[in-house]
């Protein structure tokens, strides 16, 4: 028998309908998981039994009278650290945060704890989310449960960690140049970088998102028809729309595919990645899609502007700093920041420039597709130890650039397992699709999810050995 943990959502709330099973006896497999595996890839923070058992206790209740609040009351959910839970302090990653309780639950948590949803606790970043990694000053290090000595990803590593491993089915993480989808392709889920504003979050800022992370298109689904309601603190939302989340069928006849296996800069694809995103698109064009070449859209100069202006926010957020907090700051972070200390009002005007040349560029990229297929980074998973696949503050966003384009153009995109590699580490792709189109691209996630051989069993790193 399935255990309870490795059930989707949509399958437990079929269960929790039918009174095969209820919240608590779901969450109680959770705990065991967790108890098992967090040992090993250190993926949570903030981990409150007490306060999900009180939750699913009450969502039992609610389902044994017939008044279940929705399709999420009683599923278990965990929540990245940079995303606020009322009197849970924000560390950011870092062992310089002061450590203040948040006193109101940001948007995502706010919508998820109103759908009924059982909040395990916090999943841990490296420090200011800045690295793809689960390196952190202040969290321990977060590992991949496909091999314990590699990375998850990042800076949504513990919530990829947690997802690959069974910690429940639903997690939440947050993405400004491919931090939910960069984990998520190197632990072999489903990572949905929804369009800027789909999914309101405080506070927002420029190509920052928040989105879901989950083994299948259907739960990622199910919880953007609750993170995508409306909340007034977000400036940049979007207008609410009537989204059909649930409606994930697209025929794959006359879409106009573009395929994308050069990212413009940074490190090239590695041949195993390549061929896995290769397959996928003959997959999808035996049944009817065209496949077009696709140019990359990004430039050397446009990410060195985004580098700079990234490094001169940072450095500002670091500088403001007692000294002895400043000095906390994880080294790789500080080394890079510092690269913005000499940086002219000039170069900040260039930076910010390239933002708006990245937008423009994937506009004319866009012109005569529907959707781009790219692989979700360049290589597998790394080792855990490193900052980032480079170890190099020079030159730390060399594996994002097939990611990072679609938080400046504020396209929704979502990265999917596409293969393995020879020794069994997942394989991510990336679908992009046109601004607003976020059903579009889950629609097409799960047409592949249909197609695709069969995924290799979730790691159990517990077990292994």
């Amino acid at each position: 028998m399935t255990d309870l943990a490795d059930l989707s959502a949509t399958d437990l709330a079929a269960g929790f309908r039918a009174g095969t099973f209820t919240p608590t006896e779901a969450l109680s497999s959770v705990e065991a998981r967790i108890a098992a595996c967090e040992p090993l890839i250190a993926a949570l923070y903030a981990y409150n039994p007490e306060a999900a058992r009180a939750a699913a206790a009450a969502s039992s209740a609610r389902h044994r009278r017939g008044e279940a609040l929705g399709p999420l009351d009683g599923i278990a959910v965990t929540i990245k650290e940079n995303i606020a839970t009322k009197g849970v302090p924000m560390p950011l990653g870092t062992a310089a945060s002061d450590l203040t309780p948040a006193p109101a639950d940001a948007p995502p948590a706010a919508r998820l704890r109103e759908a009924g949803a059982v909040i395990l606790g916090k999943t841990t970043m490296p420090d200011y989310g800045m690295l793809s990694s689960g390196l952190s000053s202040f969290h321990h290090l977060a590992r991949n449960p496909w091999n314990p000595a590699l990375n998850p990803g990042g800076s949504s590593a513990g919530a990829a960690a947690a997802a690959a491993a069974g910690y429940g089915p639903l997690h939440l993480g947050t993405d400004i140049g491919g931090s939910v989808r960069l984990p998520a392709g190197w632990c072999g889920l489903v990572g949905l970088k929804p369009s800027l504003g789909r999914v309101p979050i405080d506070p927002p800022y420029i190509g920052r998102v928040a989105g879901p992370m989950t083994r299948t298109v259907a739960d990622t689904a199910v919880m953007m028809a609750v993170l995508s309601q409306p909340d007034r603190r977000d400036h940049m939302s979007l207008p609410s729309a009537e989204i059909p989340w649930q409606a994930l069928t697209m025929s794959p006849k006359g879409l106009r595919l573009g395929l994308m296996l050069e990212a413009g800069f940074g490190f090239p694809a590695e041949p195993e990645v390549r061929e896995a995103v290769i397959g996928a698109a003959r997959r999808l064009a035996a049944e009817g899609a065209e496949i077009i070449e696709m140019p990359p859209f990004l430039t050397p100069e446009m990410m060195a502007g985004l580098d700079t202006f990234w490094r001169v926010r940072a450095f500002a957020d670091i500088k403001a700093l007692p000294p002895e907090r400043a000095a906390k700051v994880l080294p790789f972070i500080r080394a890079w920041a510092e690269g913005g200390a000499s940086a002219s009002g000039l170069d900040v005007y260039h930076g910010v420039s390239q933002i708006m040349a990245m937008r423009a560029a994937a506009a004319r990229a866009f012109a005569g597709i529907d959707f781009a297929l790219s692989p979700t980074a360049p290589m597998p998973a790394f080792a855990a130890e490193l900052p980032a696949p480079s170890n190099d503050p020079a030159r730390p966003f060399e594996h994002i650039g097939f990611t990072v384009g679609a938080n400046m153009s504020e396209q929704p995109a979502v990265s999917i397992n596409a293969g393995y590699t020879e020794s069994g580490l997942p394989i991510g792709m990336q679908i992009i699709g046109q601004r607003f189109d976020d059903i579009g691209v889950l629609r097409l996630a799960a047409l592949w999810e249909k197609l695709r051989p069969a995924p290799h069993p979730w790691p159990r790193p517990d077990r292994a050995g």
